[in-house]
């Protein structure tokens, strides 16, 4: 188990190593550029106050961080976490103008973080590539206060067979499209087998509440090509 685990963080590191100066690129390109308006909706339904705190998990590029500070006046205070070397040093690039946030690197699964510390915790395009969802979930519960919130945006399964249809045959050309933007195929067919085993909407649901969250619920996007997951620490 451990060698696995071991195993997918050696394959999760390789593969962002190789994309992280195209990124966002590929992500506009791939998703058509819907994902702007999923992270939108996202932040949207964390419906975050000037003195909310966050943190950030599996930060990337910044994003997240980056539309959360922005709705509120760039007051929030807010930690960005990320294990990736190359990530972590474009993400901190991209924000270094936004004093408020600072970046710390780290895996999801033990984060440098006091207990009940953060009025909010994100997770988006992340919690499928961590090594021990379990111990993930409980760090998020851990570093949130009484009354905190979680939010998890995630590719997911869809609920139309005919789009579904459609997502699939479209999926096949993806590694192609990142061969000739980012000069390999591998991390794109990571991508996809990876969304193909990660747990349907339910299942996530059910392992954010055996956690300790409660009043867990999610929200379809596109029909389920994402979706968000919040949950409460009460």
């Amino acid at each position: 188990m451990k060698s696995t685990i071991q195993d997918k963080a050696k394959l999760v590191n390789s593969v962002f190593s190789e994309v992280y100066n195209k990124y966002d690129l590929m992500n506009d390109i791939i998703s058509l550029g819907i994902h702007r308006v999923w992270k939108d909706k996202f932040i949207d339904w964390m419906n975050p106050s000037q003195n909310s705190s966050l943190i950030d998990v599996a930060s990337g590029t910044g994003d997240i961080a980056k539309q959360f500070s922005l709705r509120n006046k760039n007051l929030p205070k807010i930690t960005c976490v990320e294990p990736n070397d190359d990530m972590f040093n474009k993400g901190k690039s991209n924000l270094i103008s936004f004093k408020n946030i600072k970046w710390v690197k780290s895996s999801a699964e033990a984060l440098p973080a006091e207990d009940n510390t953060y009025d909010f915790y994100s997770i988006s395009y992340g919690i499928r590539n961590v090594s021990d969802i379990n111990k993930t979930l409980k760090e998020a519960y851990r570093v949130l206060k009484p009354g905190g919130r979680f939010m998890c945006l995630e590719f997911s399964k869809i609920d139309n067979e005919l789009l579904n249809f459609l997502y699939k045959n479209y999926s096949k050309a993806i590694p192609a499209v990142g061969k000739y933007i980012v000069g390999s195929s591998k991390p794109y067919e990571y991508l996809i087998n990876s969304i193909d085993s990660f747990y349907n909407q339910e299942q996530l649901l059910e392992l954010i509440i055996k956690n300790g969250f409660t009043n867990v619920e999610y929200r379809n996007l596109s029909n389920g090509i994402s979706a968000i997951h919040s949950g409460w620490k009460i």
